[in-house]
């Protein structure tokens, strides 16, 4: 007999070989160099037809391939996490359709079907973030939908622009350059940076972590902070012409700005998200150095190691009875031994520590940044991001694994096999899918020639962050001395550089002090009683005059009879 879970299995089983086949299709791809462009005619009339586009090459099929596997692995997971919840099937379906809409955005080549994608993971991603219905995760999913919206507006627009020049397919547009692709490249890197979350819109990302755990793992590894990164890829020949050195700017202080916020936060979810936004930056930053094919390759590694990093933190938060806070858990190990085993794989490998699935991407991208000859600004910040992204790891790790037992009592420790069966397959990935993937992508090894002092930069980072995150955990900053300054520079640092506020009240609050004013005079003042009234009033008077009337009409006939008569006489 069925079991009243089994549309989960059925679901992950179902996208786990639907991913691997397609991993295994674009393998071949890639190799043999083959395209496949497909052109669906669905409906041609008086001369104008509607059609379906769908591109399927290495870089399409090896992505839809990862957002499957690791689709499949959330969801597995999901089966366990949500068995409480009354309305788990219809979680299962805004996911799946979640996923859905990931796949639609990835093989589409035409702007017009990107958006059917675009527009249906920033509906379902507010549905997913409001689905536990409190204030908290209506302020998030409307600080999410809105931001998003933006970047609705910038495809609309860019769709409206292509319209003058022949065709929605941005694969004829590649190799060339004008005027008005400027303009163009200016909207979808918009696009790209309301769905990557990178300055100024980096403050919806932290608030969607009010979504459900396995949610929270899908969109921070694979499919709505991707969407944005993946975009750019797709139109990284148009940006090979344009001037990146704003933008480039924008995504490293992102990067900067949410390594140094991780430091200071205490929120185990909210640190895993700014290490979100940090890989982001990252991601966009060796985008628009020239690189998109090392972006590729650490888009994809850092969705293995994330994923499993979002899931062992659930398990963690799930057995701390919903409890978020790092400072009020310690000593782990002993409790939840296998989810602290995967705790550290994914936090190894997002550290970039050699031979995990992170270290292959991460060194690829600072020995080519290192080599593109760009100025001392660059180089800093990129370092300084990679030592800040090892000093929360080690962080986290301390406070979660090492620290003194401060749990609260009667929290009921224990993993579940369906979660550890989801997480093992992470695992592997997490661990060898880096090398799998930079094998199967570069087939001629990629080769830096650099000093050895700037060959070891990387290492000589990771160690200072892993010895900074340790100093900042068994430290307090309040401690020191000027205290009051270092207060002021941590609260700084640890609210995204006044981000959310910024994207919230202050952008808003001089406008509702307009439209309040507007009310005042308009609905509630003259505008009332000339605009929705007066008709009203005149109406009425008429109507009561008729009715008077037709109540009447005897004694103001005779009236009218006498009148006559005496005007006659007259």
């Amino acid at each position: 007999m069925l079991n009243k879970f089994s549309v989960y299995l059925l679901g992950s089983l179902s996208l786990f070989f639907l991913g691997v086949s397609s991993f295994l299709v674009g393998s071949f791809f890639l190799v043999w160099d083959y395209v496949i462009f497909m052109d669906w005619e669905i409906l041609s009339m008086n001369g104008c037809s509607i059609t379906m586009t769908f591109l399927f090459d290495w870089i399409s099929l090896v992505f839809v391939g990862c957002v499957f596997v690791i689709s499949s692995m959330v969801i597995y997971y999901s089966e366990s996490y949500m068995s409480s919840d009354v309305d788990r099937v219809r979680f299962y379906f805004l996911v799946f359709l979640f996923v859905m809409s990931m796949m639609m955005m990835i093989v589409s080549p035409n702007l017009m079907s990107i958006l059917i994608g675009w527009d249906g993971l920033g509906l379902v991603s507010y549905c997913l973030v409001i689905y536990f219905q409190n204030y908290k995760s209506y302020s998030a999913g409307m600080l999410t939908i809105l931001t998003n919206r933006v970047g609705d507006v910038a495809i609309l627009l860019s769709i409206a622009w292509m319209l003058n020049f022949g065709s929605w397919h941005y694969i004829f547009y590649m190799g060339m350059w004008d005027y008005w692709e400027f303009y163009l490249i200016s909207l979808i890197v918009l696009a790209g940076f309301t769905s990557s979350a990178q300055i100024p819109f980096s403050s919806w990302l932290p608030a969607a972590m009010a979504a459900p755990t396995p949610v929270s793992s899908l969109v921070h590894s694979s499919t709505l902070v991707t969407a944005g990164v993946y975009l750019l890829i797709r139109f990284s020949e148009m940006l090979s012409n344009f001037n990146c050195s704003f933008i480039l700017a924008l995504s490293m202080m992102t990067m900067f700005m949410a390594g140094l916020g991780a430091n200071l936060e205490f929120d185990l979810s909210s640190i895993i998200a700014l290490s979100t936004l940090s890989q982001l930056g990252l991601m966009m930053s060796i985008l628009f150095l020239g690189y998109p094919i090392l972006s590729f390759l650490h888009l994809l590694t850092h969705a293995f190691f994330k994923a499993l990093l979002f899931l062992c933190a659930g398990v963690m938060i799930h057995c701390m009875n919903d409890s978020q806070d790092i400072r009020y858990m310690g000593a782990m190990t002993s409790y939840l031994p296998f989810t602290c085993t995967c705790f550290c794989i994914s936090n190894m490998s997002l550290c970039g520590l050699p031979f995990m699935s992170g270290f292959y991407s991460k060194d690829l991208i600072l020995e080519a940044m290192t080599g593109s000859g760009y100025n001392f600004f660059v180089f800093l910040i990129f370092f300084v991001s990679i030592g800040l992204t090892v000093s929360y790891t080690f962080r986290v790790i301390y406070y979660v694994m090492f620290y003194n037992v401060n749990m609260h009592v009667c929290h009921g420790y224990g993993e579940d096999k369906i979660m550890m069966k989801s997480m093992i397959v992470l695992a592997l990935l997490a661990i060898s899918g880096g090398s799998m993937l930079s094998w199967l992508i570069f087939s001629v090894p990629e080769l830096f020639v650099l000093p050895l002092h700037l060959k070891l930069m990387p290492l000589v980072f990771i160690f200072l962050g892993g010895w900074l995150g340790y100093e900042f955990s068994s430290v307090n900053l309040g401690e020191f001395p000027l205290s009051l300054r270092f207060y002021f520079i941590s609260f700084f640092s640890g609210s995204m550089w006044f981000m959310p506020y910024f994207s919230t009240f202050m952008l808003y609050g001089k406008s509702f002090y307009l439209s309040k004013m507007y009310y005042e005079v308009m609905d509630g003042g003259w505008g009332e009683y000339v605009v929705s009234s007066s008709p009203l009033l005149f109406t009425s008077s008429l109507s009561k005059l008729m009715n008077y009337y037709q109540f009447n009409n005897v004694k103001i006939y005779m009236m009218v009879f006498v009148l006559i008569f005496i005007f006659s006489l007259i």
